[in-house]
């Protein structure tokens, strides 16, 4: 971990190979692209928000304190089994997730009122090729000591790959994984996909590991057993108009607490409440020493929303 006096701890840098960037601490990256769809907040269980198609046959959920952070799941009618799921854990970077979810979003909007299923939930396709060509176009190259009847794409650097199942399984098997990072609770980032995830969603979500492009962290973000692996670049260093100013993780912070004190302002005085109302007195204490006694987040936190209406979400 990183010393809580160290001076550059909360430094902002230009974190790249993007897939070992780890989480940033907040879902928003993910969340983006259906940033228009239904925000269900639930206060009791794991799963602490929903964001669902308009039809609800589309389901994201982040489940902000347990190890796999995101489930997506497609169905043919909001109350029917899932077609197919996706599950991301919590070291993989959220702007893998929007790979998937910008997919999701585009292929929802192209549906009209005649198309039953939508692209979203059309069968994978028969070649595993398919599903990794992001990839392999990139200069991912096949690991011949694969298991018998799976096949692995590994990255140049050895440091992400993908593992693809073809062996007998099941509508709901899990049978594509992408992976990023040395094995490890903190260290291995995860996507999981079952059998019946159709391939363009696949390589969607494979073409974001494939962009060569950093992402923002603060560097406390970055695990020390990564810091190897990676290339660290402080913002300030970075010139020129081709870095992209996405809101930052303490941005989020910020914004995370002062919108949920305006919820809970207008909402009946819960435990959950009265939590967000303390969390904003620690907020606005430690922000005012950014530089050395900010306190980290605790968890997880999904993406900050827009205020509510006065009268009601």
């Amino acid at each position: 971990m990183h010393a809580p006096d160290d001076p550059h701890r909360y430094q902002e840098v230009l974190v790249s190979p993007m897939y070992l960037a780890g989480s940033s601490g907040a879902g928003d990256a993910g969340f983006a692209p259906v940033a228009h769809w239904p925000h269900h907040y639930l206060d009791e269980g794991p799963c602490q928000l929903v964001v669902t198609s308009p039809d609800q046959r589309i389901r994201i959920g982040w489940f902000g304190d347990d190890f796999e952070l995101w489930k997506i799941t497609a169905a043919k009618e909001a109350i029917s089994a899932p077609r197919w799921t996706a599950t991301f854990n919590h070291v993989t970077p959220p702007e893998i997730v929007a790979g998937l979810t910008t997919a999701l979003a585009r292929d929802y909007a192209e549906a009209d009122a005649y198309d039953v299923n939508g692209r979203f939930l059309v069968n994978p396709s028969r070649y595993w090729a398919d599903a990794v060509r992001p990839l392999t176009e990139a200069g991912w190259t096949r690991d011949g000591g694969a298991e018998r009847g799976t096949v692995e794409i590994v990255a140049l650097d050895g440091q992400a790959g993908v593992l693809i199942d073809n062996r007998l399984s099941g509508w709901d098997d899990e049978t594509v994984t992408l992976w990023a990072g040395p094995s490890g609770w903190g260290t291995r980032a995860e996507a999981i996909f079952t059998a019946g995830t159709p391939s363009h969603l696949i390589a969607a979500t494979a073409a974001v590991m494939a962009e060569s492009a950093p992402v923002i962290r603060e560097r406390h973000q970055i695990d020390q057993r990564m810091e190897h692996l990676v290339t660290l670049t402080p913002v300030g260093q970075v010139a020129g108009p081709q870095v992209s100013r996405a809101p930052t993780p303490l941005d989020v912070r910020r914004t995370a607490v002062t919108q949920a004190v305006h919820r809970a302002a207008r909402a009946p005085r819960t435990a959950t409440a009265l939590r967000v109302m303390a969390a904003q007195s620690r907020s606005a204490g430690a922000a005012q020493h950014r530089s050395g006694s900010l306190a980290p987040a605790a968890a997880a936190r999904p993406p900050a929303s827009s205020p509510p209406p006065r009268h009601g979400r």
